[in-house]
């Protein structure tokens, strides 16, 4: 018998499991993907833009691009309302026997967000067989894998999901998370947003939430690439955050992205509990108040430089 058979056998036994227990893994590299996607319970959803989806994706893969999964223009870190979710996880043909398996692009380290921010959006709807691609459509196409430009389509399905709120931080609970010192708030930014040295365009002020730690979102991935670290590396970083006996881990940056990033590694990969991601970041929170809640405010002028700055970015780039 080919080995080949065996290896795809034991491989699809890791991905489904028999007893009811939930058992995709979190990463699949192209080769396990390729092993399993012609399976009919495997799903791939691919998060680039219909352009880049047109012109070459995975044989099957399902165009599902990153923007249906955002907010509103004014803080796309918000998480849409439920009607919206059901119609597009409908329209995708999920249900809790489909495993949905996320690709995007791979082309850097916050490219990845993207597929980690449906993974937790999907999560938070009540699908458990979820996976991402490591390394996107970039990694696929360094193994040769192959590619086509037809179309894929599927069955819509009948699933009516309901929000898990246990993996979701609203603003009051930030809020009272700051007041109380009752969870472990993690900025995924890069240091220069954490330091408030520079913000969002859509944030009314810089800084950060007090009694935070900075986390920078790419510290998950091996040097130079878009491919997360392994799982060892993945526990030994986490092992460097300060740690609490009692409480959850709020990750966060400015609008849940970079923030879905660290809540991946986190929960999923190194398998740490009570981690819920703070969706609207602190985008939503400076455009709500509770200013006295932020860290690492500069003085004034400061603030008007930062100011000039993004109007220059905003009118110019």
């Amino acid at each position: 018998m080919n080995p080949k058979f065996f290896s795809t056998i034991a491989l699809l036994s890791g991905l489904f499991a028999t007893s009811g227990a939930w058992a995709a893994q979190p990463l699949l590299s192209p080769a396990e993907l390729e092993a399993v996607r012609a399976n009919p319970a495997v799903r791939i959803l691919d998060v680039r833009d219909p352009r880049s989806y047109a012109a070459n994706h995975i044989p099957g893969a399902i165009s599902a691009p990153y923007g249906s999964f955002r907010g509103p223009a004014g803080n796309p870190g918000e998480l849409p309302e439920l009607g919206k979710l059901t119609t597009l996880v409908q329209s995708l043909g999920l249900s809790p026997a489909t495993h949905a398996v996320i690709v995007s692009s791979g082309s850097d380290q916050t490219d990845f967000g993207s597929a980690a921010r449906v993974y937790w959006t999907l999560k938070v709807l009540g699908l458990k067989e979820l996976s991402i691609l490591n390394g996107g459509i970039k990694a696929w196409d360094a193994a040769n894998l192959p590619q086509n430009s037809l179309p894929a389509r599927v069955a819509a399905s009948d699933y009516k999901p309901k929000i898990d709120e246990s993996l979701v931080a609203t603003r009051d609970e930030v809020r009272q998370a700051v007041l109380s010192d009752s969870a472990q708030l993690v900025d995924a930014r890069p240091t220069a947003f954490f330091e408030g040295e520079t913000r969002h365009q859509a944030a009314k002020y810089p800084g950060t939430l007090k009694g935070a730690v900075n986390l920078e979102h790419s510290r998950w991935f091996e040097p130079g690439s878009a491919r997360m670290v392994s799982g060892d590396a993945a526990r030994s970083l986490a092992a460097s955050l300060p740690t609490r006996s009692q409480g959850d881990t709020v990750s966060f940056c400015n609008t849940g992205h970079w923030a879905a990033t660290n809540w991946f590694a986190l929960s999923e990969v190194v398998g740490q509990k009570n981690v819920r991601l703070y969706a609207g970041s602190m985008v939503d929170f400076t455009q709500n108040g509770d200013g006295e809640l932020v860290a690492n405010v500069p003085g004034r002028a400061q603030q008007l430089l930062i100011d000039a700055k993004l109007w220059v970015e905003r009118t110019f780039n």
